[in-house]
């Protein structure tokens, strides 16, 4: 159980600190950074599979054509989320993007009642309609809609909906979606190359390293997710979720100065609505123990 809790905590706490690495990275377009995250993802991934002897279900795939679809739908969601993600946090949005994470479990409960037509409890429809409450609050405030924080949202929702209902396991997923993306990423990094606007050829020692980290950057919170799903209960992963974006939030206030103090109504309504969805979640666990 603690060792869980110490790979959950720790994968959330690296996706945290994600806004740091693409800062890093600010000099460099983020549609090459999201090529090169591609790219160097699949090498650590194949890596992985190498050293684990874990290859049986690249023949399986031949058996099941339909398992190639539904990942070439989840890996355009993930490049999508991706670079949204890249995009925010290198023009000043790390605030706006970490609305994103927030409200994700309760995007997540709307997408399980509208495709796998899961029944909302009270308290749940409660905490979307708080949620809701606090979104129009933004776009009141902002004079727009959030749509940073609502994409990575719906695009994570939807990816961990194709996800949930997949055959492989964390690593050979992601591996299929960088082997499904890696043609049209490697042909647009050499493009670059060509015309003399490589980030990475162009770039210096440090920009080129911290490019090539974008695989172990991507794979290593992935690895630690997995590891520790699997050993803690749902609920208490659900309440650790809230670390990452929470850390991006302190990072775009408090490091990076973005401005928040306009927001804060809309974001209390949103941590509201989220008290109450993580409440009511614990309070369904302990009933169910009870009557096992």
């Amino acid at each position: 159980m603690n060792r869980g809790i110490v790979y959950a905590s720790a994968a959330y706490l690296l996706w945290g600190v994600f806004p740091i690495y693409f800062k890093a990275l600010q000099q460099v377009a983020p549609l090459e950074i999201l090529g090169h995250r591609i790219v160097w993802s699949l090498a650590v991934c194949a890596a992985l599979l190498l050293a684990l002897r874990r290859l049986q279900w690249l023949a399986e795939l031949r058996r099941q054509p339909r398992v190639l679809l539904w990942f070439a739908a989840s890996s355009v969601l993930v490049a999508a989320n991706w670079y949204v993600y890249i995009w925010a946090v290198n023009v000043d949005r790390v605030v706006d993007a970490s609305l994103g994470y927030f409200i994700n479990p309760l995007v997540n409960v709307l997408i399980g009642a509208v495709f796998l037509h899961e029944r909302l409890r009270r308290a749940q429809w409660l905490a979307v309609g708080v949620a809701a409450l606090g979104v129009a609050w933004l776009t009141w405030q902002a004079g727009a809609v959030p749509w940073i924080g609502l994409v990575l949202a719906l695009t994570f929702g939807l990816y961990g909906l194709l996800r949930k209902t997949a055959v492989l396991g964390a690593v050979e997923g992601l591996t299929l979606e960088t082997v499904l993306l890696t043609p049209l990423a490697a042909v647009y990094l050499l493009w670059l190359a060509h015309t003399g606007k490589s980030g990475f050829a162009d770039g210096d020692t440090v920009t080129r390293l911290l490019l090539a980290a974008a695989g172990p950057v991507t794979a290593v919170p992935l690895l630690l997710f997995a590891a520790g799903a699997r050993r803690i209960r749902f609920s208490t992963l659900g309440l650790l979720q809230y670390l990452a974006p929470s850390l991006q939030l302190v990072l775009g206030v408090w490091l990076y100065h973005e401005p928040f103090a306009a927001r804060a109504p809309g974001y209390a309504l949103i941590w509201l609505a989220l008290a109450v969805f993580s409440l009511e979640g614990v309070v369904q666990g302990w009933r169910r123990r009870a009557a096992a």
